[in-house]
């Protein structure tokens, strides 16, 4: 690569103002050799280059015109460990190699943001594909986090304090945002309740939300698209809750309720998207079947439990026919709504898995305590198999 140490030399002297001597003084060399340095002859010694850098404000790297490839590099590997990261869906499938590879970067980038939220995340996931979430039951029979087992965890521990030490350098936006979300679960996930709640008093509410915003900042048929848009993701956001709830409650709800509720939560999208074209979000309502097979279980329906087997089968397939293709929603309400995929190192949960095996080997998805009295049961029911094999065809 050339060396443009002279020319930028110059445009950094021209662009503050000063002249060969101000830059010669400030280095203790002569202005000749200031003057050398600028026309390519010869270079400064290396001692005096982070002298130079700190004069003009920039880094060493900017100051050789290295800044663009750097910064290229640093999204390349971003990039890299994102995409390893998000394959360790609930499931060791190569977390050392993740961990290794961030903490690569993080020596080849000391000190760099972006590196830094990368390792950050991958610690967060370490965490759940190691040792895995916990829950108890509390004497009111509410579920929570069983905070001191999860306080053993070394990489949350980590994870919390390159996290902290985030969000004291970012700026609005969202790589913020996303350090915001992964820390206010681990705060919840080792029981630190005020951290968390501090966390979630600094943020706006609901209707400051980006999505509420942009509906008023656009007319005509971009406002109507930033409605359907808002619309789409409020239903999706509204089961996550009905389903967080559902959880939350634990002995409190019959199982019954529990698969009223989830009935409930698929319908949300029946209201909006009547025609059954749900695009990406048939992989989400395909969990949310396999979830609501456990329920109808405890309650003694087993022949609908299998039928909501299947239908979490047909969802699935669904999304991965909309996934492989250039797909549009078709129901007037949200006609308007572009169906792109999250990128794949999203952590909001919105991705959608388009592996089929993972329905049987995740299910019933959801950290549940109803699980271990189930599992047996319907897994030695002859369908079961039947399903299984359905799903690798």
């Amino acid at each position: 690569m050339q060396i443009r140490l002279g020319d930028i030399m110059r445009e950094l002297r021209h662009r503050d103002g000063r002249t060969q001597e101000d830059l010669a003084q400030a280095l203790g060399v002569t202005s000749q050799a200031v003057s050398r340095w600028e026309k390519g002859i010869c270079y400064p010694d290396m001692e005096l280059i982070p002298s130079m850098a700190n004069y003009f404000g920039v880094s060493i790297d900017e100051l050789f015109g290295y800044s663009s490839e750097r910064e290229a590099r640093v999204n390349e590997v971003v990039s890299r460990i994102n995409e390893m990261n998000f394959l360790n869906n609930g499931v060791d499938i190569n977390i050392d190699e993740c961990l290794s590879l961030a903490r690569e970067a993080m020596i080849e980038f000391p000190e760099n943001e972006k590196i830094m939220l990368a390792l950050a995340s991958v610690l967060y996931n370490a965490g759940y594909v190691r040792y895995g979430e916990y829950h108890l039951i509390d004497e009111e029979g509410y579920n929570v986090y069983d905070t001191e087992r999860h306080r053993t965890y070394t990489e949350w521990k980590e994870a919390i304090a390159l996290f902290e030490k985030l969000l004291k350098i970012f700026p609005e936006g969202e790589l913020r945002h996303r350090a915001v979300r992964q820390l206010t679960q681990l705060y919840l996930n080792t029981g630190e309740h005020e951290r968390a709640a501090a966390l979630v008093d600094s943020l706006p509410d609901l209707y400051g939300s980006r999505d509420f915003i942009r509906i008023n900042a656009c007319d005509g048929k971009d406002h109507a698209q930033a409605y359907s848009t808002t619309l789409l993701k409020t239903i999706r956001a509204s089961s996550e809750l009905m389903i967080g709830c559902i959880l939350t409650y634990e002995s409190n709800l019959t199982p019954r309720e529990k698969a009223d509720g989830i009935e409930s939560a698929i319908g949300l999208f029946e209201h909006v998207c009547p025609d059954g074209n749900y695009g990406i979000h048939h992989g989400y309502i395909a969990r949310m079947y396999t979830l609501l097979s456990l329920y109808l279980w405890l309650d003694g329906r087993h022949d609908e439990a299998f039928d909501a087997l299947d239908q979490s089968f047909v969802h699935f397939r669904k999304c991965r026919m909309r996934c492989a293709a250039s797909s549009t929603y078709t129901s007037p309400l949200v006609k308007l709504v572009k169906m792109e995929l999250p990128p794949s190192d999203s952590d909001d949960g919105h991705v959608p898995h388009t592996d089929a095996s993972s329905l049987a080997e995740d299910w019933p998805w959801w950290s549940v305590q109803e699980y271990s009295l189930v599992k047996d049961e319907i897994q030695s029911d002859p369908r079961w198999d039947a399903w299984v094999k359905r799903l690798s065809e």
